[in-house]
């Protein structure tokens, strides 16, 4: 093979890889909703689920089933298996958008500070016992806290009525120090229980996943999920610099705005529902660009699906592996992601040396 076949045959491989992964991982990804959905203290098998998820369409069913499985499947089990879905999809798809921001595979949307901003909101609302709107509360503070992190770091973005990237970079560290500095002045200041209340959503959880919480947080997380992938060709010129993007056509200016909004809006809503969850927005993307490439128009989607596939499957294992106790998933994902993310670093510095 010629030199000059080589990277042509690559291209071809990639695209390859890209479409058998898009077929292959809505099927992994059904088949991690299915078997989610049935594992836990009361067993419903997978010819059950299906059943019970095809009833109300008037299918007849699969497997007889009983009336307490459909109950717990629908009641406890599928809202947070759907919340699970929806969180890993948005930050896998919001990291992998700020990667491309930032032409960067190691850039993370908690760069914004959205994470730290909304962690110092839920701090303060247990601490200080805010309850404005009751059972919400947390939950709307932290989306608040958010947003406001994120208004202040677009602030201080601006150069000249342009958003600059580094600035904003270097805006998102400031801010990140500045709510984890609020955030442990809170910790301090906890009782006992307030601390524990704080520590396991700072770890993050779906434990309190409701339909009313799914509902809620759903329309902000698709926003992001079908938002950002819009942005692709966007976000393709921009890999190769601004100056070349802005030449293509590319309003640039425009679109870091919409990215860093979409992104800013999905991770703050999933934050807000579940917590701080860790490592899917940086590891997920890293992986799915090694698998499909990095054409952002098959990155994104493919990101989003092997993102909420991760997510549902560290969910489950946080909820069965300590019966009838519960792992915080951010604890699940770290231990996941971490040496992964590791193993992926020391093969990528073993081919630069190749």
């Amino acid at each position: 093979m010629s030199l000059s076949s080589a990277p042509a045959s690559a291209v071809s491989r990639q695209r390859v890889r890209a479409r058998w992964a898009l077929a292959l991982l809505p099927l992994v990804l059904l088949a991690a909703v299915v078997f989610a959905v049935g594992t836990g203290a009361v067993h419903i098998a997978p010819a059950q689920v299906v059943s019970i998820l095809l009833a109300p369409l008037g299918v007849p069913p699969l497997a007889a089933y009983e009336d307490q499985q459909a109950a717990v499947l629908y009641a406890i089990r599928l809202p947070r298996v759907v919340l699970g879905l929806l969180v890993g999809a948005g930050l896998a798809v919001a990291g992998t958008a700020m990667q491309g921001l930032f032409r960067n595979p190691l850039a993370d949307p908690g760069l914004l500070g959205i994470s730290s901003g909304a962690s110092l909101a839920a701090a303060m609302s247990v601490v200080l016992g805010i309850h404005l709107f009751g059972s919400y509360t947390l939950p709307v503070m932290a989306f608040l806290g958010s947003v406001v992190a994120t208004v202040i770091i677009y602030v201080l973005a601006q150069d000249r009525g342009r958003m600059n990237v580094a600035t904003m970079l270097l805006a998102g560290i400031a801010v990140n120090a500045l709510c984890g500095a609020g955030t442990g002045l809170m910790t301090y200041l906890a009782t006992d229980e307030q601390l524990r209340s704080i520590t396991f959503w700072q770890l993050g959880s779906l434990g309190g996943a409701t339909w009313p919480t799914v509902l809620s947080a759903a329309p902000l997380l698709l926003i992001g999920v079908l938002g950002l992938p819009l942005l692709a060709r966007a976000l393709n010129a921009l890999t190769l610099g601004e100056s070349s993007a802005a030449h293509l056509g590319i309003p640039v200016t425009a679109v870091k705005w919409a990215v860093v909004g979409l992104v800013a809006l999905s991770v703050g809503a999933g934050v807000a529902v579940a917590g701080a969850i860790g490592f899917v927005g940086l590891v997920v993307p890293h992986l799915m660009r090694l698998l499909t490439g990095p054409n952002h128009a098959t990155l994104l989607p493919a990101s989003a699906l092997a993102g909420a596939t991760l997510l549902v499957l560290a969910d489950l294992l946080a909820r069965t592996i300590v019966m009838p106790s519960e792992l915080p998933i951010g604890i699940v994902t770290a231990l996941l992601g971490a040496p992964f993310f590791l193993y992926l670093l020391r093969q990528g510095r073993k081919g630069e040396r190749l």
